[in-house]
């Protein structure tokens, strides 16, 4: 059962290249995705603290919607949903023993630059089929 939520900057498209790459890898079904600018995604937002309106960011709630929900972002937030993937994605585990100032300097590196790299979205993630059920409104 899923107890892990992917935030993620809706209109970007390495976000969105990140969420159509777990989608096929989730087999244990261990993932839900919202975009950050969604209603679920703000008031994630606003129950950690974070800033509502900072899209650079990728966050990843665990224990999502239980009291004891907790989150992690940017750097950790990837290595985690690697990690979660399972298979040979835990080897990605390995990256921890890099400083998280240097993996995040990295992640603010690409964040910075993502939509110019990768793309502004033109449209909305739309799933299809069976990962309809894994997005949240």
């Amino acid at each position: 059962m899923a107890d892990r939520v992917v935030l993620y900057d809706g209109e970007c498209g390495l976000c969105a290249r990140v969420v159509q790459f777990v989608l096929p890898r989730d087999r244990h079904d261990r993932f839900r995705f919202a975009a950050l600018q969604s209603d679920y995604g703000q008031a994630a937002l606003v129950r950690h603290g974070l800033r509502t309106d900072d899209f650079d960011t990728f966050v990843l709630l665990h224990q999502a919607n239980t009291p004891a929900e907790r989150v992690r972002v940017r750097s950790d937030a990837g290595l985690d949903l690697l990690v979660g993937l399972g298979g040979p994605w835990v080897l990605a585990a390995v990256l921890r023993l890099v400083p998280r100032f240097v993996r995040d300097a990295v992640y603010d590196f690409i964040a910075a630059r993502r939509l110019r790299f990768f793309g502004k979205a033109d449209q909305c993630l739309v799933p299809i089929g069976s990962a309809r059920a894994k997005f949240l409104a």
